[in-house]
């Protein structure tokens, strides 16, 4: 395997990827450029086409999450999950939204199969409190998803879903306009993958996906920006199954042309077994391996590949601010039962979850009795306004097709630091 310029053991330790994320503060209010209800709760509520949710004095607000968090990719779901409960307790320790604690319904929306997203929503919406969901983790399972909850004017908030189809209005894929995300689109991931490999003066790729909505889309980006950026050529484009555990055939064809990388942005376990049956593989002795954010984090990526993954690249997302280290990780942990984060998008779930609160602050009305009224519609078009939150992933502005993320890509590699394997951050 080709191996990359690498910092110093000392700087090393300290740009590891789960631990290097810097916050400058905790996240601030939502900034929004849309006007808030006013007036009588029932008027309002009757001049939404979708009416409002109704909290009772002394009821607790009700909010969803549609993750993956059972099976092979479960970690990437449950990270999410702990990052948006995180949120909650430090909301409901400061008093709560308008004086209502936060609870939460979980609802595992899978990975796999589209299907079990559709199963998820339509779990959720037999909540008639429910304000709004959290999720998907996985694109495909958004795609089902989204409009049951929309035809109810429930609005999805995906702290993982990164596949451009999804917020592109003239895809097949688009999810409505009840949905956004704090998450990346693959648009920006794959572009800076592309750049990336230009930059390390790789002139030959190869891609492997595995089907998934998320993982066709990145590698489609990648070769398209890989051969506009610096002239790349793609020399294979091949595909693994779900639940597929023979890897040899497909290695043996990409192998055929020896090429500088081989991208596969899949998930655990087939990009997991894919990393141990291409160490040595005869004609990819050099050639760098790469995956992104379905890989990024997962300890048991790192528990299954061993060895064989050291030198590998991922890229992914990152945080920002001391707030993170200091205050969320001990938090996490507490939530979680581990020692570290286990996977990547825990911090797009805890600015997803703070952004929903802030509009709920926003747009809610209550009457004399302490009923809180939070009008559907008004509370989707005030989310999907929001400008310049300071979140643990940056500074969040969702655009008119409701990507609300910084777009800070980074490129983090595989590497022995004390002793254990750790992603570290090599790029930019």
């Amino acid at each position: 395997m080709q191996k990359l310029v690498r910092p110093s053991a000392a700087l090393a330790a300290l740009m590891l990827v789960l631990a290097a994320c810097q916050p400058s503060a905790s996240a601030s209010p939502t900034e929004s450029v849309s006007e808030a209800p006013t007036g009588d709760p029932a008027a309002v509520c009757a001049a939404d086409e979708f009416g409002c949710v109704e909290v009772a004095a002394g009821d607790d607000i009700l909010i969803g999450t549609a993750l993956s968090i059972t099976g092979g990719p479960a970690n990437l779901g449950l990270d999410s999950q702990w990052g948006a409960e995180v949120a909650g307790n430090f909301k409901n320790d400061e008093g709560g939204v308008l004086g209502h604690q936060i609870s939460w319904v979980h609802e595992d929306a899978g990975c796999a199969e589209a299907e079990t997203g559709q199963t998820a929503a339509q779990s959720l919406v037999v909540n008639e409190q429910l304000v709004a969901v959290i999720g998907t983790s996985c694109s495909r399972t958004a795609v089902p998803a989204a409009p049951v909850l929309a035809a109810l004017g429930i609005t999805l908030f995906s702290p993982a879903n990164t596949s451009p189809t999804l917020t592109d209005p003239t895809s097949p894929e688009f999810a409505g306009e009840f949905y956004g995300r704090t998450a990346h689109n693959d648009l920006v991931q794959g572009a800076a993958v592309a750049k990336f490999a230009c930059e390390q003066g790789f002139e030959t790729a190869a891609t492997v996906h595995d089907g998934s909505t998320y993982a066709d889309n990145l590698r489609q980006v990648f070769e398209r920006e890989f051969d506009e950026q610096c002239g790349g050529t793609i020399t294979s484009q091949q595909a693994v199954a779900i639940g597929e555990v023979d890897m040899t055939a497909v290695l043996t064809t990409i192998a055929a042309d020896s090429p500088d990388f081989l991208y596969y942005p899949i998930f655990h376990p087939e990009g997991t077994l894919l990393t141990s049956a291409a160490e040595g593989f005869p004609g990819l002795e050099d050639t760098q391996l790469g995956s992104s954010d379905g890989l990024l984090g997962d300890p048991n990526f790192l528990d299954g590949a061993g060895d064989a993954s050291l030198g590998m690249v991922m890229s992914g997302p990152a945080c920002a601010g001391d707030f993170y280290e200091n205050t969320f990780l001990p938090a996490y942990s507490d939530v979680s039962g581990e020692d570290t984060p286990v996977s990547v998008f825990h911090c797009h779930a805890y600015d997803a979850a703070n952004m929903i609160f802030a509009t709920i602050e926003e747009v809610a009305l209550e009457d004399a009795d302490g009923t809180l009224f939070i009008p559907r519609t008004a509370f989707r078009d005030t989310l999907f306004a929001t400008e310049n939150y300071e979140g643990l992933t940056g500074l969040l502005t969702c655009d008119e097709n409701r990507d609300c993320a910084d777009p800070d890509i980074r490129v983090s590699e595989i590497q022995e630091v004390d002793g254990e394997l750790a992603w570290v951050v090599i790029w930019p």
